[in-house]
């Protein structure tokens, strides 16, 4: 067995924070801060979300590549959810040049530097298997406490993307997952259930990293059981699954993550089926000074 550390980070676009939870200006090296974090967390597989890509807010950074590069990942992938910038209150002002799903990897660092944001998924082991998807947004927003802003700031919603990984781990393939769904409730269950239907057909075990903008137990509920599981795969996956008696999906970790100056929920989550509890081992939410998350991080034997 070889201990493997797996974690889930949403970035904020790599925004340093204050003590007090408040926006802090960027360094002169603008991606300093996120290569130190992200180093500090020492991740063999490491989820992020909301990734910048070419933004002017965030220094222009590639910030997938500089988080791959700060974590020595050999294969990573950034799947764009939209291209486009910020808008002047909230929401974005979409590219009409790139309205859909974009890849990009370690090949593309000088292709495309058009400005866009999204989920990426980075790993130090071996990669099969690379599958991205991307779900429309809610068609409307919510009021929401953004970092920066008194009160609540009317909020759209915007396009998710999601990540999964065929991995050659050191006691077999298994799958992973990166995704960021909607703050729209109900809108996020029905994301986090297509998750699951979409990576049927991949080997088990599996591990569903991310921000979900859900909270306490609906998660693991939503994705269900092993049986649920079984029901979808294909036939020889579930007769793989019934050998290895799996369990329901549970939780990794549970802890606070936000914010990140005095954790209260946990939106961001490790979850994982097929994968023995006996197997995991720490579980932090270190403080980084990047972002309103916390990043989630947790030891496991595989």
């Amino acid at each position: 067995m070889t201990t493997l550390r797996i974690a889930t980070y949403n970035l904020l676009h790599g925004q340093p924070l204050a003590p007090d939870g408040t926006p802090a200006p960027y360094p002169a090296d603008p991606g300093g801060p996120l290569a130190d974090a992200v180093a500090s967390l020492d991740a063999d597989v490491l989820a992020l979300q909301e990734v910048d890509r070419h933004q002017a807010r965030s220094g222009r950074t590639d910030q997938a590549a500089v988080a791959a590069k700060a974590t020595g990942a050999t294969d990573w992938r950034f799947a764009a959810a939209l291209h486009g910038v910020p808008a002047p209150g909230a929401g974005w002002v979409p590219d009409p040049d790139r309205p859909g799903l974009a890849v990009y990897g370690p090949t593309d660092l000088d292709d495309d530097t058009r400005p866009s944001y999204g989920t990426a998924l980075l790993t130090r082991l071996p990669v099969l298997h690379w599958r991205a998807r991307r779900f429309a947004p809610a068609p409307f927003g919510l009021p929401l406490r953004v970092a920066g802003r008194r009160g609540l700031t009317p909020v759209p919603d915007e396009p998710r993307a999601a990540l999964a990984a065929v991995l050659a781990g050191p006691g077999g393939e298994f799958t992973v997952v990166a995704a960021h769904l909607s703050f729209v409730p109900g809108w996020n269950v029905a994301q986090l259930a297509a998750v699951r239907r979409w990576i049927a057909d991949l080997p088990q075990p599996y591990l569903v990293l991310g921000d979900f903008n859900l909270i306490g137990a609906v998660p693991r509920t939503v994705l269900g059981s092993a049986h649920a599981i079984q029901r979808t795969a294909r036939r020889e996956r579930v007769r793989t699954a019934r050998r290895t008696r799996l369990q329901g999906w549970y939780d990794l970790a549970r802890t606070p993550t936000y914010p990140a100056h005095r954790p209260a929920v946990q939106f961001d989550h490790i979850l994982g089926i097929g994968v023995p509890r006996s197997s995991v081992g720490s579980v932090s939410a270190p403080r980084t000074g990047v972002s309103d998350h916390r990043p989630l991080v947790v030891d496991v034997e595989m």
